[in-house]
C-alpha cells in the first residue's frame, strides 16, 4: 500500500507530455465555462451596463480566474494547495452583489471595494478556518462530499434542460441531446483505451455541440462583433469605494466559500491520493482569499474553487495538477481574446449537462466511498449523523421556498446545501462522538485507505 500511495502521490506532480497537456486542460476549462460567465451576465444585466461593459466583465473573469487558478495549482510563499483545481467566481455572492450594485447610495465600485477588503480579512483568517480540519472525520468529510456531489446534480439537470430562464426549458431536443452526449461518453469510457478515455467528457462536449449545429440548435450570436484582442485593465471602472455593511456581506460570503471550499479540498485530496492536512487547508483557503482580492483588482467578483471540476478528475482519472495549470493559461488567453471566447460560450448548456451528470455523480461517489470507511456497526450513532445531515443539506435544492420567510440577509448562510450538511454533521459529530481519540485516527485511517483505493 505505501508503494502505491507514493506513485498517486507522484501522479499530482507528474508533467505531461504538451498535447495530451494542452486537450486536457481543455476539458477542464469547458466543464466550468458555463458556471465562469454566468455570474458576470447576471451581474452585468441587474446594474444594467451597456453590452460591452459585460463583455469586459466576462473577459475579467476569465483573466481573473485563470490567475487565481495558477496561484491554487502552482503555489507560492503561503499561497496554493497544489492540487488540479480550477478557480471561478461563485454564486454565493450574487445576491449581495445585486443589492451592493443596485443601492441607490452604492455602486459597481463598491462591490470590488467590499471585494477587497473581504479578501484581505480572509488571507488573516485562513489559518484559523483550516483547523476546522480536526472536526471533518470520515463521518463529516463522506457527508459533505456527497451533499457536494447530489447538489451539483441539480445544476446538471438545469443544464440538461437547457438553462434556468430559458423559455424552451426542457425541450425533448434538448433532452435528447443531453442523453446523446451521457451515451458517447459511456462508450468512450467502455471501449476507447488510453488517452482518449481520458478525454471522454471533452469527447462528449464536442459530439453533443456537433449534433446540437445539425439540428439547428447552435448560434454563434455576437462572435462577429466580439473585438479579437482586449487588454484587462486594473481598476477599469474606476477606483474601489467602501461601505462597512457590503464589506460586512461579502465577509460573511467568503466564510461561507471556506466551508465550502473544506469539503472540495478533502474530496479532491481523497481523489487524488494525497489527503489534505491543516497547513495545505490552510494555503488552498488563503488563496481563495487572495482570488478575491485579484478580481477585486481586475473588476470581477470573490473566487473559490469549481467543484465540478473535482468532479472531472473523479472520471479522468488524471491526477496532475499540471492539467489545470494548462487550463489556466488557457483561461488567460480566452480572458484577452473576446471572440475566442465567445465562440466557447456559444456551447449549448444542455450539452454540458449531458457532461455535468457523469461528473457530479462521480464526487457523490466519493463521498459514499468515504463512507463505507466509517466503522457504522462499531458507532451506529453514525447512521443518525449522515441521515440529518443529508436531509438538512438538500432542503435548498427539494424546497427553494423553504427558509423564504428567513431574513434576506441570512441568505448566503441558508441556500447553500453544502454549509448546512457540514454544520449540522459537524454538530452532530461533536454530540454524538466529542473529541475522541478514536473519531480522529479515523481520519487518518481513512485517508490512507483512501490513497490505498487509487
Amino acid at each position: 500500500m505505501q508503494a502505491q500511495t507514493i506513485q498517486t502521490t507522484d501522479a499530482v506532480d507528474r508533467k505531461l507530455p504538451l498535447g495530451p497537456l494542452t486537450v486536457l486542460g481543455i476539458q477542464h476549462v469547458l466543464v466550468m465555462y458555463a458556471g465562469a460567465i454566468t455570474v458576470p451576465l447576471i451581474i452585468g444585466g441587474a446594474l444594467k451596463l451597456p453590452p460591452d461593459q459585460v463583455a469586459f466583465l466576462i473577459n475579467a473573469d476569465l483573466f481573473a480566474s485563470g490567475i487565481a487558478t495558477l496561484i491554487q495549482t502552482l503555489g507560492f510563499w503561503g499561497f496554493g494547495i497544489r492540487l488540479p483545481v480550477m478557480m471561478g467566481v461563485t454564486f454565493a455572492a450574487v445576491g449581495p452583489m445585486i443589492a451592493i450594485g443596485t443601492s441607490p447610495e452604492l455602486g459597481i465600485q463598491h462591490i470590488f471595494g467590499a471585494g477587497l477588503v473581504a479578501g484581505l480579512i480572509g488571507i488573516l483568517l485562513a489559518p484559523a478556518m483550516s483547523r476546522l480540519i480536526a472536526w471533518f472525520p470520515p463521518v463529516v468529510t463522506g457527508t459533505v462530499i456527497t451533499v457536494i456531489g447530489v447538489t451539483l446534480m441539480e445544476v446538471a439537470i438545469n443544464w440538461s434542460g437547457g438553462g434556468v430562464g430559458n423559455p424552451n426549458f426542457g425541450d425533448p431536443l434538448y433532452l435528447a441531446i443531453a442523453l446523446s452526449v451521457l451515451v458517447f461518453i459511456v462508450c468512450v469510457m467502455k471501449f476507447a483505451k488510453g488517452f482518449m478515455s481520458r478525454i471522454a467528457v471533452l469527447m462528449g462536449i464536442l459530439f453533443g455541440t456537433l449534433v446540437a449545429a445539425l439540428c439547428g440548435k447552435l448560434t454563434l450570436a455576437g462572435v462577429e462583433y466580439a473585438p479579437w484582442f482586449n487588454v484587462v485593465t486594473p481598476f477599469h471602472f474606476g477606483w474601489p469605494r467602501f461601505d462597512i455593511a457590503s464589506i460586512a456581506a461579502m465577509t460573511i460570503v467568503l466564510l461561507v466559500c471556506y466551508i465550502e471550499s473544506t469539503g472540495m479540498f478533502l474530496a479532491v485530496g481523497e481523489i487524488c491520493g494525497r489527503p489534505v492536512d491543516g497547513q495545505a487547508l490552510t494555503r488552498g483557503l488563503r488563496t481563495d482569499g487572495l482570488g478575491t482580492v485579484i478580481g477585486a483588482v481586475f473588476n470581477t467578483f470573490p473566487y473559490t474553487s469549481y467543484s465540478q471540476n473535482v468532479g472531472l478528475v473523479g472520471v479522468t482519472g488524471v491526477r496532475s495538477r499540471w492539467v489545470c495549470v494548462a487550463g489556466a493559461i488557457i483561461l488567460v488567453v480566452l480572458g484577452t481574446l473576446p471572440k475566442l471566447a465567445t465562440i466557447v460560450a456559444c456551447v449549448p448548456p444542455f450539452v454540458i449537462g449531458g457532461a455535468g451528470i457523469v461528473m457530479f455523480g462521480m464526487v457523490a461517489t466519493t463521498g459514499i466511498r468515504i463512507l463505507a470507511d466509517s466503522n457504522f456497526q462499531r458507532n451506529p450513532h453514525n447512521f443518525y449523523i449522515v441521515a440529518i445531515s443529508l436531509g438538512v443539506g438538500l432542503i435548498p435544492m427539494v424546497s427553494q421556498k423553504f427558509f423564504h420567510a428567513m431574513p434576506a440577509s441570512l441568505s448566503p448562510l441558508l441556500h447553500s446545501g453544502i454549509l448546512l450538511a457540514s454544520v449540522t454533521a459537524v454538530i452532530l459529530n461533536r454530540v454524538f462522538n466529542g473529541t475522541s481519540k478514536t473519531s480522529l485516527n479515523d481520519t487518518k485511517d481513512t485517508a490512507a485507505a483512501g490513497a490505498g483505493h487509487h
